[in-house]
C-alpha cells in the first residue's frame, strides 16, 4: 500500500469511497509478495497491482463489488489443470487477497493508517481478515506509542484480544515484518484450524532500508542508481570533498564528506538488519577502520571491492586487528556475483544481484539449472500443507456479515 499511499490519501481527502485489495497470503511462484495492493475508487480509477497482470481484471471487479456492497471479501486465486482458462495465476502459484471497502471517516483505524503511511510515519496496519461476525474488516493503526481504531464497537468484549494484537503488531513493526497473526478470542496464539480464532494481517510500514556506499568513484554512481531502483535510501560517503559532491551523485539521497569509519560511528542509531554497506574505496587507510567496525555490527550485508590480492591483504589486516573468523566470514569480498562484469553498470548489477540473493536466500544458480522453488523466502512455517493459508473461510468468517469467501481455481 505504501506505493499507492499518496493516491489513497488524495481520494480520502476528497471523501471519495474506494476499495483496497491486498495480497495477504502467497505460496508457490506467485508474482507479488504479501502486502502488494491494488485500489479502485468509486469512479473506477485503479492504482497499484497485486499480480503483475494475471488476475488484475478479476480483482478490479471485486473492488467494485466491495464498494457497492460495503462488505469485505477474502479470495483465493490459484491454478487448476482442469480449467486452465479460468481466472488464476498462470505461474502456478496461489494468492490470497483481502478486499476491503473504505469510506473516509467511517473507520478511525483505516483513516489513521492511511495518513501515517502517506506521511512516512512508521506504523503497523492491522486488519482482521477472518474471524467471528462483527470483527472481520476491523482495522487498527499501531505506532510505537499509540493505537487508532478498535476491533469492536464494544471494546470491553475484546479487550484481551486487542491488547494481544497491539503487542504483537508493535513487535512486528519494530522488526519491519509483514505477515499474519492467528489468535484465539482470548488473545492467545493458537492453531489456525480451530473455529474460535481471529486471523489478522499485519502490514509494517517502516522507513526505506539504507544503503551506505563508501567511496565516491565511478562505480559508486552506478551502484547508487541500482540501489535506488531496489528501494534503498542511499548515502554516498567519502573523505575527499572533490569527489563526494551532489553533482557527481545526483540520485543519492545524501552525499557526505567524512572519513568512512567516523561516519559509520555517527549512524549507529539509524542502521539495522536491513542496512547494506558497499565499500568501494579499496584503499586500506579507509577500508580497514571501516570494516573493523562494520563486520561487528548487526547489518544485513557488507561487501568490499577489490582484486583477489587486495582481498587477501585486507583480510590479513582485519585478522591482525582482532576480527574473528566468524566476523570475517560476513564480508563479501570481492563484492558481487561472478557475472563477468566489466563496466560500472554491469558491476552494479553484479553487486545488486548478490545483495538480493543474500537477503532472499537465493542459490545464485540459473533458474533453468534446477526445478526447485523460484522464491526462497516465503513464510512457509505459517502455511498449511497445501502451501496456502488454509481454508480461511472455516475460521469463523463465513457467518453473515463476514467476508465473502470464494476460491478461483484456474
Amino acid at each position: 500500500m505504501q506505493d499507492i499511499a499518496e493516491q489513497l490519501l488524495a481520494w480520502h481527502a476528497t471523501g471519495r469511497s474506494f476499495a483496497v485489495a491486498t495480497v495477504v497470503g502467497v505460496s508457490g511462484s506467485a508474482p507479488r509478495d504479501p502486502g502488494a495492493a491494488l485500489a479502485v475508487d468509486a469512479d473506477g480509477e485503479a492504482v497499484g497491482s497485486v499480480s503483475g497482470g494475471c488476475v488484475e481484471g478479476a480483482v478490479y471487479e471485486l473492488c467494485q463489488a466491495a464498494i457497492a456492497s460495503g462488505r469485505p471479501a477474502l479470495e483465493r486465486f490459484g491454478y487448476s489443470d482442469e480449467d486452465a482458462f479460468a481466472v488464476g495465476l498462470t505461474c502456478g502459484g496461489v494468492l490470497d487477497i483481502f478486499v476491503q471497502p473504505v469510506a473516509p471517516g467511517a473507520d478511525a483505524g483505516l483513516d489513521a493508517g492511511i495518513a501515517h503511511v502517506a506521511a512516512g510515519t512508521p506504523v503497523a496496519l492491522v486488519r482482521v481478515i477472518a474471524g467471528p461476525d462483527g470483527l472481520v474488516g476491523a482495522t487498527l493503526a499501531v505506532t510505537a506509542d499509540g493505537v487508532a481504531g478498535a476491533l469492536s464497537p464494544a471494546p470491553s468484549t475484546v479487550g484481551g484480544l486487542q491488547r494481544a494484537v497491539v503487542a504483537q503488531a508493535r513487535a512486528m513493526l519494530e522488526a519491519g515484518r509483514t505477515g499474519r497473526l492467528v489468535l484465539g478470542l482470548d488473545g492467545r496464539p493458537c492453531d489456525d484450524h480451530r473455529q474460535d480464532t481471529v486471523t489478522c494481517f499485519v502490514e509494517s510500514y517502516v522507513p526505506a532500508p539504507r544503503m551506505l556506499v563508501f567511496g565516491a568513484i565511478d562505480f559508486a554512481a552506478a551502484v547508487v542508481r541500482i540501489g535506488k531502483f531496489l528501494g534503498y535510501h542511499v548515502t554516498v560517503c567519502d573523505a575527499r570533498p572533490v569527489f563526494a559532491t551532489t553533482r557527481r551523485f545526483p540520485e543519492a539521497d545524501e552525499v557526505v564528506v567524512d572519513w568512512p569509519h567516523r561516519y559509520l560511528d555517527s549512524q549507529l542509531d539509524r542502521i539495522d538488519g536491513r542496512t547494506v554497506l558497499c565499500v568501494l574505496t579499496h584503499d586500506a587507510k579507509f577500508d580497514i577502520p571501516l570494516l573493523e567496525r562494520a563486520l561487528r555490527l548487526p547489518v544485513g550485508y557488507v561487501g568490499a571491492m577489490g582484486s583477489r590480492r587486495t582481498d587477501r591483504e585486507r583480510t590479513a589486516r582485519l585478522r591482525e586487528a582482532g576480527l574473528t573468523e566468524a566476523e570475517l566470514a560476513r564480508l563479501r569480498s570481492p563484492i558481487g556475483l561472478d557475472l563477468g562484469s566489466r563496466t560500472p553498470e554491469e558491476t552494479a548489477v553484479s553487486v545488486a544481484a548478490e545483495i538480493v540473493a543474500h537477503r532472499r536466500g537465493g542459490s545464485c544458480l540459473p533458474l533453468s539449472a534446477s526445478d526447485g522453488p523460484i522464491h526462497h523466502d516465503l513464510p512457509r512455517p505459517e502455511a498449511d500443507s497445501d502451501g496456502g493459508f488454509g481454508d480461511l473461510g472455516d475460521l469463523g468468517g463465513a457467518t453473515a456479515g463476514g467476508p465473502e469467501r470464494r476460491t478461483h481455481a484456474a
